[in-house]
């Protein structure tokens, strides 16, 4: 088996370039550890995917036929793995390109022995023009993107109207989409987004304001529960696609 290093060079995070192509993140710096590198070699070739100018197989990616979940920019991995192994009988297929949070995942995968995630480690944007066709998923996560909360760096938010559109058509009917922040304003925008695309319905009612309840799968993370404590908010939003193209 051979082994496959991580690319330590600069580092991203989500974000989104309207004026230019689409993109899912920004450059940032990082730096990975020992135990991070370590685990690239020991489980890397097991369960990180290259990126494929061609139509993924999930069936054969995961060795399995299941439902299928796409997560763009999984940060260090910690809800990941833990929804992973609360939904054994789904496939989670994860697009990050911040090595130190790729290298953080697969040592979790590692510790807790899961075999339903695989990584792609390329530009989520790219690997769903790519590699994921039409109806493919049966659900999107996109948990605390960042907020950019200067109202000049507002149009680099990932959340953002030719975003959601692209990953509509990945969604099967009834197929669903999360978004989670702990930045209302970003809410507020997530919220008024999702509801403008034609392909997709709001899951919650009005009484919530049109945001959902936390659902169950979904852990509080560590930087969850310390904003928390300071008296930050959390919003969930989780629409689906309709049945029919309207």
């Amino acid at each position: 088996m051979s082994s496959i290093a991580p690319i330590i060079e600069d580092s991203p995070e989500n974000t989104l370039h309207p004026v230019r192509a689409i993109r899912s993140f920004v450059r940032r710096t990082g730096r990975t550890t020992a135990g991070q590198a370590k685990a690239f070699v020991d489980v890397g070739p097991q369960f990180l995917v290259p990126f494929s100018g061609a139509p993924a197989d999930f069936a054969a990616i995961f060795k399995r036929s299941a439902r299928t979940v796409l997560e763009i920019g999984f940060g260090m991995g910690e809800a990941t793995a833990y929804i992973a192994a609360v939904m054994p009988n789904v496939n989670f297929l994860c697009c990050e390109v911040h090595t130190p949070g790729v290298g953080a995942l697969l040592k979790r995968i590692e510790e807790k022995n899961l075999s339903n995630i695989r990584i792609l480690q390329h530009d989520a944007v790219e690997v769903m023009d790519e590699m994921l066709e039409p109806a493919s998923l049966d659900g999107i996560h996109i948990f605390f993107p960042d907020p950019w909360h200067k109202k000049k760096h507002n149009k680099r938010r990932l959340i953002q109207a030719p975003l959601i559109a692209k990953l509509a058509t990945r969604l099967k009917p009834s197929g669903y989409l999360h978004c989670a922040t702990d930045w209302q304003p970003y809410a507020e925008q997530i919220l008024a987004v999702l509801s403008a695309e034609p392909l997709l319905e709001n899951s919650a009612d009005a009484s919530n304001g049109g945001y959902a309840l936390k659902p169950v799968y979904r852990p509080l993370t560590k930087f969850e529960n310390r904003g928390i404590k300071l008296g930050h908010g959390v919003w969930d939003i989780v629409f689906k696609r309709l049945s029919v193209q309207v």
